[in-house]
């Protein structure tokens, strides 16, 4: 194993240039499977734990920062965005032990693309976009349009995610719904997170197709104002957008049930 530790932002930045590095910061992704990680242990690392300029939540006019090396616990513990975007808070709180929620981090999550991730489907829902930066340029992403397929981003190999910004839109709606075998300290059998803004509703899904997802076609169903019944009305249009599977974990008629039932007794609750 091989780490660089660089003192700058700069210096991270020039090192994934030279080279295809793995980028680190919290490790707790990495560190879950490390044990019986062959590969993991002969990898070659830029540690990003130092840089203080990738550190901290930013507020202004335009919304809010959370920037790469930002925390779960950072969030549960500042009181704005309690108040502003409680969604984050409900996530954290249910990401790990307090440990983690110490240790990792938003990007992080955001970057390890894993299908059942916690943070991701509520910073989706919230329209986040994700800044990218390389030595020669800084270009932004949609998150919704962040990923290609299991495990893949568009991120280059000399990129680095910078930050995480979020627009203030005022959502009068935010939920977010986490199913699995216990409260926290497990992997999602499903994810919703709900949100409503000026720019309409959010519908995002974990657990159910080969990334975090959008289900556009509940939200224009919203958006358009039609109204369901029962969760089974809603097991059609679901089906336009998940592609839930069989795992260890559970079935995929489990998940497709569940994700319809969670989701309407979300909408549910937010009329």
């Amino acid at each position: 194993m091989k780490v660089e530790a660089p003192a700058t932002l700069d210096e991270a930045l020039a090192c994934l240039q030279a080279a295809p590095l793995v980028p680190l910061a919290g490790g707790t992704d990495l560190l879950v499977h490390w044990p019986g990680n062959l590969e993991a242990k002969a990898g070659h690392y830029v540690d990003l734990w130092a840089l203080d300029e990738l550190r901290g939540i930013r507020r202004d006019a335009e919304g809010l920062t959370l920037g790469a090396l930002a925390t779960y616990w950072d969030a549960i513990r500042d009181s704005r965005i309690r108040e502003e975007f409680p969604i984050l808070v409900q996530a954290a709180r249910q990401v790990g032990a307090i440990q983690i929620q110490s240790r990792g981090t938003w990007a992080g999550n955001v970057v390890n693309a894993s299908p059942a991730a916690d943070g991701v489907p509520v910073l989706m829902a919230l329209d986040a976009v994700v800044v990218l930066a390389s030595a020669s340029r800084r270009r932004e992403v949609p998150l919704d349009a962040f990923y290609t397929g299991y495990r893949t981003t568009v991120r280059r190999a000399d990129e680095l995610v910078v930050a995480v910004r979020l627009p203030d839109r005022g959502n009068a709606v935010q939920t977010f719904v986490k199913v699995g075998s216990r409260r926290a300290q497990a992997i999602a059998k499903v994810g919703l997170a709900l949100a409503r803004s000026e720019a309409g509703w959010r519908v995002v899904a974990a657990s159910v197709a080969p990334t975090v997802v959008r289900c556009r076609t509940v939200e224009a169903a919203l958006d358009a104002g039609d109204a369901f019944a029962a969760p089974e009305d809603l097991l059609p249009l679901l089906r336009e957008d998940v592609t839930p599977i069989d795992d260890l974990r559970s079935t995929a008629r489990y998940r497709e049930m569940v994700l319809a039932r969670v989701l309407w007794h979300a909408i549910a609750e937010a009329a």
